[in-house]
């Protein structure tokens, strides 16, 4: 019977979906999680030992949480699928059981009506016939009646095959489910340890203002290092430098902020009141919830999109005539390097890659390799 043949065929792709989550490129995934993890370990020890190279280890944590959320995230999809097939294979199986049932009712029947004929009762009746017409009629009425029964074992013997095909499948979707939610609780337990680790030193770093001065250095170098890309890009010679908006310069004061939030570091001089030194903040620092969209002030093009030391995942948009927007800190990103986007495309969402002090956005506005105070260019 086709229909019983494709539902078990079904089954059997669902198994082999199954199967396929756990191959070899998952492997491979899981030991690029394995090493996230020992290399945070190791850059966190290093730096525990010889109070050196803070970002390196913030970095190496804010990575190692970032392929365990993408291990999180498959994870939840796969668990989300097992639990999807599981559903609609018990909904065909106890389908299939309702037909098996009724075949095997219709079987029974014809069961009794052969016990009741005896072995020799098709005999007699085709005997029985007053003439040829109606023996004829009879042989033939009796080649249908086998059909029939033929038909009956046939579709018996199908339903059958599907249905253990789909109690297979059943109980493969409902290891794989069993399998995916573990991963999901495993996957889980090991992000909030990250997170933890990182919480733990940044704690112990404000609690030591020595770190905290050394951990300050290296920022204005990172800082430095971010100005430096960006006079590398105002002065690259790229094809498509075409605008994709209104002029920049245009839209002074008219820009919509990223992200709604309150704005904790402003542009500017600060000075530390216990040490008298000052530091020089390029951009800005906007207070959001994890995962909130970033959106781009205006269009522009993609020029750098990735993990930047001291910034966590950025993304640099230039919006033409050498100026340039940053958004920092971000959890994930939305766009990559070449891209163009239009204003309030989101470009990634808020994270706290970077940070030393929870999600939040870090924005700036350049000309060239000059900062300036979003202040003035935002709403």
């Amino acid at each position: 019977m086709s229909w019983a043949r494709a539902v078990s065929a079904s089954m059997l792709l669902a198994i082999g979906f199954l199967a396929a989550s756990a191959g070899a490129d998952r492997r491979a995934d899981l030991e690029a999680v394995r090493s996230a993890i020992q290399a945070s370990r190791e850059r966190v020890g290093t730096y525990e030992k010889e109070q050196r190279g803070l970002l390196e280890a913030i970095e190496a944590l804010d990575q190692a949480a970032a392929s365990l959320r993408r291990e999180l995230g498959h994870a939840r999809r796969v668990a989300r699928e097992a639990r999807r097939q599981l559903e609609t294979i018990r909904t065909e199986a106890a389908e299939l059981a309702k037909r098996v049932t009724a075949t095997e009712a219709a079987m029974k029947s014809r069961a009794v009506a052969l016990y009741r004929t005896g072995e020799l009762g098709s005999l007699r009746m085709l005997f029985a016939a007053e003439g040829l017409p109606e023996f004829l009629s009879r042989v033939s009425m009796l080649r249908r009646l086998l059909s029939l029964d033929a038909d009956l074992l046939t579709r018996h013997r199908s339903e059958s095959q599907a249905l253990s095909a789909a109690e297979m499948g059943a109980s493969a979707s409902a290891r794989e489910l069993s399998e995916a939610e573990a991963r999901v609780t495993t996957r889980t337990a090991e992000l909030e340890s990250e997170r933890g680790r990182k919480r733990t030193l940044v704690r112990r770093l404000h609690a030591d203002r020595t770190r905290e001065r050394a951990a300050l250095a290296e920022l204005e170098k990172a800082a430095r290092a971010l100005e430096e890309m960006l006079q590398n890009l105002e002065t690259e010679l790229v094809a498509d430098t075409g605008r994709l908006g209104p002029p920049f310069l245009s839209l002074r004061r008219r820009l919509d902020p990223p992200v709604k939030g309150p704005i904790v570091r402003r542009f500017g001089r600060e000075v530390d009141e216990e040490f008298k030194t000052e530091t020089f903040h390029s951009g800005i620092v906007i207070n959001a919830p994890m995962g909130t969209p970033v959106a781009a002030v205006s269009a522009g093009r993609v020029r750098f999109a990735g993990w930047f030391r001291g910034y966590g995942r950025i993304v640099i948009l230039d919006h033409a005539d050498n100026w340039f927007t940053v958004s920092g800190h971000l959890d994930e990103l939305n766009v990559a390097l070449g891209d163009e986007v239009t204003a309030r495309q989101i470009l990634g969402r808020v994270g706290e890659t970077g940070s030393l002090s929870g999600p939040q956005l870090y924005f700036e506005i350049r000309r060239g390799a000059e900062a300036q105070d979003p202040a003035d260019w935002l709403r």
